[in-house]
C-alpha cells in the first residue's frame, strides 16, 4: 500500500502533524510504503514564495489585513465569489503537485493542509486519480477551505469540529473524531526527578511554560519580568534568537531559556501551566501532556476559532494583558485543587493516540495490509 502524506511548509502546525503520521507510519505499519511531501515544493517559486513567507509576514506585521483575508473567505454569502478564485489560483500554481499525485497514483492521500487537500480532491473528481483521499484538519475550528468535494474523510480534533463540520453539510459517516496527530515521543513515560535535574529546576516551586510558537511573537519578556519573582519559568525562544539573547543576558533567578528546541514534551512533563499562541497542534500536544494553557497573541481566525473550541470545554483562558496573566498563575499557584480539577477535565479531552487512530482508519481494511502494530 502506497500512502503519500502531505503538508504545507506554510506554519509549523500542519508540518509537524503530517511528520507524526509519516514516521508512525515508517515505524509501526510494515506493509505501506509511506513518502512525505511539501506541496509548496511543487508549486512555482513566485506561489511559493508568497504562501510560504507571506503567511508569516502577515501574522507577524499586518495581522490586521490577515484577520481581513480570512474573513472575508469564512463568511458564506462571499464563498460564491472567493472559492471559485482561490481554487482557480491554487490549481493554477499547483501543476506540478497535481503531475506527481497523477504519476504515483497512491493508495491514499493524507492531507493536514486545506491546499493539498483541494488538489487532491479535485483529481480524484476528475478521474486523474483513483486515492483515497483523507484530510486530517489541524485547527479546532473549520475554515471553509478545508472542505472539498471529492474527501473520503475527514479527521477532526474534537466534538466541537464534527459539528463545524456537519454545519457545512458533510455527513458524519465521513468524519471521524480522532483528534490531532502528535509525535509519538509525547506518549513517553518520564522520569520526573531525572528532568528536574536536567534542566537544574526546583520541584517544590510553581512552574511555568511559556512558549513562543514557530515565528517568535508574543510579549514574552513582558510576561518573564512579571512572573519570575512568584514562580519557576521556563521559556522557549523557538526561532527568535533576538529575544533569546536578550533574556539570557537579563539571568533573571527563576527562569531557564532556550532557543530552537525538540525535547518540548520535557519540559512541559515539568511544568505546571503553559502560556502559549493556540495553535491547533501546540494545543493538542499540550492537553497530552495534561497542561492547562493560558492563550496569549492569538491570530485572528483560525487561533481565535481555537479559543472558542477549547472554551466550550473549560479549557480555555485566553488574557489579552500581562496583569490577567500574571492573575490566573497566582491563581492556579494558590488553589491546586483548580488546577487537579482542570487536569480531570483535560484527561476526558485529549487524544493522545489520534497519530495511531489516523493510520489504522487508513491501513485496516485495505488489500493485502495487516494493519499498524500498537505503538
Amino acid at each position: 500500500m502506497k500512502i503519500i502524506v502531505v503538508h504545507a511548509s506554510a506554519g509549523a502546525g500542519h508540518s509537524k502533524a503530517a511528520e507524526a503520521i509519516y514516521h508512525y507510519l515508517k515505524e509501526y505499519c510494515p506493509d505501506t510504503k509511506a513518502y512525505i511531501v511539501d506541496i509548496l515544493d511543487k508549486t512555482n517559486p513566485f506561489f511559493r514564495f508568497s504562501y510560504k513567507y507571506g503567511y508569516s509576514f502577515l501574522v507577524s506585521h499586518v495581522p490586521m489585513l490577515w484577520s481581513l483575508s480570512f474573513w472575508i473567505t469564512y463568511f458564506k454569502i462571499l464563498r460564491p465569489f472567493t472559492r471559485p478564485i482561490a481554487s482557480f489560483l491554487n490549481r493554477l500554481s499547483t501543476k506540478k503537485f497535481a503531475e506527481f499525485l497523477i504519476r504515483e497514483n497512491p493508495d491514499c492521500v493524507i492531507s493536514t493542509h486545506f491546499l493539498s487537500s483541494e488538489i487532491s480532491a479535485f483529481l480524484k473528481i476528475k478521474q486523474k486519480i483513483k486515492s483515497r483521499v483523507v484530510t486530517v484538519i489541524t485547527d479546532f475550528g473549520v475554515h471553509p477551505f478545508w472542505v472539498s468535494y471529492g474527501t473520503d474523510l475527514y479527521i477532526v480534533a474534537s466534538e466541537f469540529t464534527k459539528q463545524k463540520l456537519l454545519e457545512q453539510g458533510i455527513s458524519q459517516d465521513l468524519i471521524r473524531v480522532f483528534g490531532i496527530p502528535v509525535d509519538t515521543k509525547f506518549l513517553k513515560e518520564f522520569n520526573k526527578d531525572e528532568l528536574l535535574a536536567k534542566f537544574n529546576l526546583d520541584r517544590h516551586k510553581f512552574t511555568i511554560l511559556v512558549v513562543t510558537g514557530s515565528f517568535g511573537t508574543g510579549p514574552i519578556q513582558e510576561i518573564t519580568e512579571a512572573l519570575y519573582q512568584e514562580v519557576q519559568i521556563i521559556v522557549v525562544c523557538a526561532n527568535n534568537k533576538k529575544l533569546f539573547e536578550k533574556l539570557s543576558s537579563k539571568n533573571y533567578p527563576n527562569v531557564r531559556v532556550f532557543g530552537f528546541i525538540d525535547n518540548i514534551q520535557e519540559l512541559m512533563f515539568v511544568s505546571d501551566a503553559i502560556i502559549t499562541k493556540p495553535g491547533g497542534l501546540g494545543i493538542s500536544e499540550s492537553l497530552v501532556m495534561e497542561l492547562f494553557p493560558i492563550f496569549i497573541a492569538a491570530i485572528a481566525g483560525q487561533e481565535t476559532e481555537n479559543i472558542k473550541a477549547l472554551a466550550k470545554y473549560g479549557l480555555a483562558r485566553e488574557a489579552a494583558n500581562i496583569h490577567l496573566i500574571k492573575e490566573t498563575v497566582l491563581d492556579l499557584r494558590g488553589h491546586p485543587e483548580k488546577l487537579s480539577s482542570i487536569k480531570e477535565a483535560i484527561r476526558n479531552v485529549k487524544k493522545p493516540f489520534a497519530v495511531k487512530d489516523i493510520c489504522d482508519a487508513v491501513c485496516q481494511g485495505s488489500s493485502g495490509v495487516t494493519g499498524c502494530r500498537p505503538i
